[in-house]
């Protein structure tokens, strides 16, 4: 008797949508983690858990968030926090641009896709490319992604007091190793080599100098160093067979 269950083969569709699920879910739950940082940290600093929860809910946006606490935690008002975090999102700009095709073709689906357009979605997505599994992967990354930030904001928030120092576990580590891992497989095209150094190197450089977020904006220069894409080179023909030899 046949079985109707087969086991899809590998390289296949269906093969691909699993390993993206199960790379998903490994990048929420270490997102999940980095969330519950987030609301430890704010809670030491004083933020009411409202505020807390309706950062991780509206916001969702983990580098102006962790700024936007440092800024409280400092001393400083609510305007630096929010200069501060519009500033460090400014990245997003251009990453919209990039994956409008990716995210839906009408106007209320690049909307709702864009509240949960984040570094890690994008890098994930553009991974698999313009077609149709990425745009899945992008959507099963906002989505989950979302859901574990704002459970570990919570998670993080309430347990916050009983734990003084969350860096000290280096949990804080993960949200970049996380992104670092994701970028690597596009790192194998040579002009991805030149963009990703150039902007490192000037980022870099930049820090000393710039306020948080600034740097990471300045690192744009390094696109410059993208140059053309050049045309396919059409393949030279070989001699003509020979033909039968005829006497």
């Amino acid at each position: 008797m046949r079985s109707f269950r087969r086991t899809p083969a590998a390289g296949s569709p269906a093969d691909g949508s699993r390993t993206d699920l199960r790379d998903v879910l490994a990048l929420a739950a270490a997102l999940g983690v980095v969330g519950a940082s987030f609301g430890a940290l704010a809670a030491a600093a004083d933020i009411p858990l409202p505020i807390i929860v309706g950062m991780s809910t509206i916001v969702f946006a983990g580098g102006s968030q962790f700024l936007a606490v440092a800024v409280v935690a400092a001393g400083g008002g609510a305007l630096a926090a929010i200069v501060g975090g519009l500033l460090l999102n400014a990245r997003h700009i251009p990453f919209g641009l990039a994956m409008a095709p990716v995210v839906a073709d009408r106007p209320l689906g690049r909307v709702l896709g864009a509240h949960i357009l984040i570094d890690e979605a994008v890098a994930f997505s553009r991974a698999r490319g313009t077609g149709l599994r990425a745009r899945r992967a992008f959507w099963a990354c906002g989505i989950s992604f979302f859901v574990m930030w704002n459970v570990g904001t919570v998670v993080g928030a309430v347990a916050g007091a009983a734990v003084p120092d969350p860096d000290s576990f280096g949990i804080d580590s993960a949200f970049p190793a996380a992104l670092l891992a994701l970028l690597l497989p596009g790192l194998r095209a040579a002009d991805a080599r030149r963009v990703g150094l150039g902007a490192a190197a000037v980022a870099l450089a930049a820090t000393p100098f710039l306020p948080p977020g600034l740097p990471v904006l300045a690192g744009l220069a390094g696109l410059a160093l993208a140059g053309r894409a050049r045309p396919a080179t059409p393949a030279t023909p070989g001699p003509p067979a020979p033909g039968p030899v005829t006497s």
